[in-house]
């Protein structure tokens, strides 16, 4: 059975679902506001004979409607990446600030990371953490790429993830990443994938529930490890490209009932349906409604699911807004 029909009852067009995950996914590249502008970026585009469009919502993420970017200067100069175009959601719900101390537990190849610190104006500290060693050579080689500065890339396990390499001696001799907490934190998980079914339809071929349920204990696993390393008050974003909600609303509810945080809402720049609260027989937190599911008909991108977190405790939740 192709996976995708278990989720036809989640989704308002189930024609316009099923075709557009039959569609191959457009091109898309994201602005690196860190080396340059969108109207630089452009221009140069422009100049090398590629064509784009700015997608509504962003105008930093550019769809080609023809021509490849990668072979182009702006491309090698770090002025461009390939990000796939509602990988750039999570990011932004994480809305991190200059001076900030940042995790991304699951960082490789970068595109997040590295969006990450854009939005930072590479300034703060960013742990792009990733527990394949393979995998960080990709991740070190964009941050370079992009002119990325304020980035250390580490190589652990999420679940068990410790501070201790940042963390003081006593003599404050890690200088201004001496800290015991993060203040916001991406966890954008290992999954299943069907969500990247129109870049790689293998996605679909290879599915099994049992690997969706091996995969949710490894997720649940990371969002905890999130919650308990960031502040309080502090943000925790947790995305996937799954439609499947073991992997998803039920990973957030497993979190509001093992840690203190609760969900917060945001205001999603594209269109999206709210997280559901029941599946299968399972029911989840009233709150899960905030969170937000990306079907691919809606914005002609990939599957993604988003949600966002804040944690709970005795901070100063002012500090960092929702």
């Amino acid at each position: 059975m192709n996976p995708l029909q278990r989720y036809l009852p989640l989704v308002d067009d189930e024609e316009a679902f099923l075709d557009a995950c039959d569609r191959p996914l457009p091109y898309v590249v994201r602005v690196n506001t860190i080396k340059t502008t969108v109207d630089r970026a452009t221009a140069a585009l422009d100049a090398e004979g590629v064509g784009y469009e700015q997608t509504d919502w962003n105008p930093e993420i550019l769809r080609l409607t023809e021509g490849k970017a990668g072979t182009t200067w702006p491309y090698f100069h770090g002025w461009l990446h390939g990000q796939e175009e509602v990988s750039a959601l999570p990011a932004i719900a994480l809305d991190p600030r200059p001076g900030e101390r940042v995790w991304d537990t699951c960082a490789a190849p970068g595109s997040k990371s590295t969006q990450i610190s854009a939005l930072m104006d590479d300034e703060g500290f960013v742990v792009a953490n990733d527990n394949s060693l393979g995998r960080l050579s990709a991740l070190r080689h964009n941050a370079e790429r992009l002119g990325v500065t304020n980035v250390a890339v580490t190589n652990q396990d999420a679940r068990n993830f410790s501070l201790k390499p940042f963390q003081s001696d006593g003599d404050g001799s890690v200088g201004p990443a001496n800290f015991d907490e993060f203040d916001r934190t991406l966890v954008d998980a290992p999954c299943s994938c069907e969500g990247t079914c129109r870049k790689n339809p293998d996605a679909l071929e290879k599915w099994t529930m049992d690997h969706v349920r091996s995969v949710v204990g490894i997720q649940k696993g990371i969002v905890r490890r999130a919650v308990q390393a960031t502040r309080p008050g502090g943000i925790v974003v947790y995305s996937t490209c799954t439609f499947a909600p073991e992997e998803n609303e039920a990973v957030v509810n497993h979190a509001l009932e093992t840690e203190d945080c609760e969900v917060v809402a945001f205001d999603a720049p594209l269109e999206t349906s709210p997280g559901i609260t029941e599946w299968e027989g399972e029911e989840y937190h009233p709150s899960v409604e905030k969170t937000h599911r990306v079907y691919p008909h809606q914005n002609d991108t990939g599957g993604f699911f988003c949600a966002k977190l804040r944690v709970g405790g005795s901070g100063d939740e002012t500090e960092v807004e929702a």
